[in-house]
């Protein structure tokens, strides 16, 4: 990833950031795909890569309160799922991060009621700050990158 796209992520992480008013920390790693498939073995006990993983570190997580949290996010798969939409990786990835920052705000997407809830706020935050919206297919022309 270039330092120029690393920028770019880092800026508009800390927009979503301040649109969902989070306080805290929030540590971001980008990985491949070998990388992210151990952690999701090793974490979550299912096999092959997936997009996102957080970690939740605070000492109680369903209290609230300023985040303490990691992030692993999977550029291959950006790859993959930026190609699918027709999306700059970056902005795929942007995505996973604010994905994982709303699960440690509790939300959740294991049903649909869930995810229906969880994506439409990641494309609200994400409208919010001048990217546009992501998850569902954007508009042409919608947001930068």
């Amino acid at each position: 990833m270039s330092s120029d796209a690393r920028r770019w992520l880092t800026e508009h992480a800390a927009r979503a950031g301040r649109v969902l008013s989070v306080a805290g920390e929030v540590r971001v790693r980008v990985v491949a795909d070998a990388d992210m498939a151990a952690a999701h073995v090793k974490y979550s006990g299912v096999p092959g890569t997936t997009d996102v993983l957080t970690f939740d570190l605070r000492d109680d997580p369903g209290a609230g309160g300023p985040l303490d949290t990691d992030i692993l996010v999977c550029i291959d798969e950006a790859h993959r799922q930026a190609a699918a939409r027709g999306l700059s990786v970056e902005r795929e990835l942007l995505l996973y991060v604010v994905h994982g920052v709303l699960h440690c705000l509790g939300f959740d997407d294991h049903d649909e009621a869930g995810h229906r809830a969880m994506h439409n706020e990641e494309d609200r935050v994400l409208a919010a700050i001048g990217v546009g919206r992501t998850f569902a297919a954007p508009a042409a022309g919608e947001g930068d990158r």
